[in-house]
């Protein structure tokens, strides 16, 4: 942990001191510093020794153990023909949501996904990039309507409502979802 070691010199510690003021062991910080695996706990107790709020601390380790974003075009990839598509789309959508980004939506689906999965994530990109204010990625415009109607929950006493409440991106690709489809329940 060489950033253990650099900052403890910065402030002029030896590794006793600050195993002390962290409520640690000697030898354990010595491991630390050595590279062994520890606890986040443990590391938690020794960033609050040297400075660090341990809520910085926290929120510093939970976006690191993140899945990072995957984009259009890479979650599409993964996708086999007998793996259902709904959780990598809903983490896709997630993924986007929380990050923003707009190269994650740049590139198209996968050229092997199926007709109808390439229009339910153009309607949702499209929809997506309402949300933020973005323009729509060009290849959007390249996905049209499915021939027929596609309602992706399958159950049959949503089709009325969903008629009904389908937001505009996927009506005009003839994909019928409730008003709250891109939302996790």
């Amino acid at each position: 942990m060489v950033n253990i070691i650099e900052i403890r010199s910065k402030f002029g510690l030896s590794q006793r001191v600050l195993a002390r003021r962290a409520g640690v062991s000697y030898k354990a910080l010595q491991l630390i510093e050595a590279g062994a695996d520890t606890r986040l706990s443990t590391l938690a107790k020794i960033a609050g020794a040297l400075g660090y709020s341990a809520k910085n601390f926290r929120e510093h380790m939970a976006g690191f153990f993140e899945s990072p974003p995957e984009a259009v075009t890479l979650f599409t990839r993964k996708l086999t023909p007998k793996e259902d598509w709904r959780t990598p789309f809903f983490n896709f959508v997630d993924s986007f949501r929380r990050s923003g980004d707009p190269t994650l939506v740049a590139q198209p689906p996968h050229s092997r996904l199926p007709v109808r999965l390439k229009a339910l994530i153009a309607s949702t990109v499209e929809t997506l990039c309402d949300e933020r204010g973005m323009g729509y990625p060009f290849w959007c415009a390249g996905i049209q309507p499915l021939a027929q109607p596609w309602f992706p929950s399958g159950i049959e006493n949503l089709k009325a409502t969903a008629l009904v409440e389908s937001p505009v991106h996927f009506r005009k690709r003839n994909i019928f979802v409730l008003k709250n489809f891109l939302e996790r329940v």
